[in-house]
């Protein structure tokens, strides 16, 4: 069985089944879904738990499978959580195979693992589960869907926030639900239950937790955005993110400018952007002075359209070295 976090509650609500796993990257929404399943469970009489991280250094495959056909020793229904983060039995498949094959009426199996790739979603052991039980892929929520999420997350808050102040949230904590929870949960202390937020409470109480990825900056400069672009490239620096990483994501989009019929080739010479992110290259890896996070600064405005600053005499003479 397939499920989402839509229905999960009134699956659980319903027969509880042997076997759950959750898989995602995301995580507060991937705790929030195994706290549910170990809620329903406890209802039901599962008094026990045990949590075996399968990983190096960690528990073994073979601990998984003991402790699944172990007998409790209180006669009591059992939890057996098995955390993957690589989503990848290897070695332990048929282990695993065999520990979900065990699951039943007094033992309930939480599989927790990261977002599963193609070939993990095809794996044996994830159909075996989906047979027995059911699978939650949890997937992060995307920027369109972003002030609907912050709004059904204030209504649980018992909060009301207007449009600007679910905006100003939004840009404060894109990418970081954790953050946009915790923001929330502040507010509603802050202005008590029933309370309506406006900008200026959002702008008061919450900071900056924005986080993102070199995909999302891919993105907006492929749309032209370079408001967004430069507010990515910003967050990235300041998370440490590694130069030669953003500016591999900056030569992707500039490849896919070249072969386009975008009017921002018109308005911005390929040429003039080439030079420019060469430039940034030899900076990243060291071969040429200068700022390489203020030279990709300028390269993704100039990718998203705006006017090229052009380079001086200087810089082109320090272009043949450092």
């Amino acid at each position: 069985m397939k499920l989402s976090l839509d229905n999960l509650n009134a699956q659980l609500a319903g027969t509880l089944l042997p076997v759950y796993v959750v898989s995602g990257d995301e995580p507060l929404l991937c705790g929030e879904a195994a706290d549910a399943v170990r809620a329903a469970a406890r209802v039901r009489g599962y008094d026990e738990r045990e949590v075996l991280f399968v990983e190096r250094g960690g528990s073994t495959w073979e601990d998984v499978l003991r402790s699944a056909d172990a007998m409790s020793l209180f006669a009591s229904r059992r939890i057996i959580e098995v955390r993957m983060p690589s989503g990848k039995p290897g070695s332990g498949a048929a282990a695993l195979a065999r520990a979900i094959a065990a699951a039943g009426e007094d033992l309930l199996l939480l599989i927790l693992t990261g977002r599963l790739d193609r070939a993990a979603q095809n794996a044996e052991w994830l159909a075996l589960a989906q047979q027995r039980g059911g699978w939650l892929p949890v997937w992060p929520v995307d920027l369109a869907r972003f002030p609907g999420w912050l709004r059904q997350r204030a209504r649980q808050a018992g909060l009301t926030l207007d449009d600007e102040a679910i905006a100003l949230l939004a840009a404060r904590t894109e990418g970081n639900l954790l953050a946009a929870k915790q923001e929330l949960d502040k507010l509603a202390l802050l202005l008590g239950p029933g309370a309506k937020a406006g900008v200026v409470d959002v702008a008061a109480s919450s900071s900056d937790s924005a986080r993102f990825s070199v995909f999302q900056l891919g993105d907006a400069i492929n749309s032209g955005d370079a408001g967004r672009a430069l507010r990515i490239l910003d967050g990235l620096r300041a998370e440490g993110e590694e130069a030669v990483l953003v500016l591999w994501s900056l030569l992707r989009a500039l490849s896919a400018l070249q072969s386009s019929a975008d009017t921002r080739v018109r308005r911005v010479s390929f040429a003039a952007l080439a030079t420019r992110a060469v430039r940034a290259d030899r900076m990243a890896k060291g071969l040429m002075r200068g700022a390489v996070w203020d030279e990709m600064t300028l390269l993704a405005a100039e990718l998203c359209g705006l006017r090229p600053l052009p380079l001086s005499w200087r810089q082109l003479r320090l272009q043949g070295g450092a």
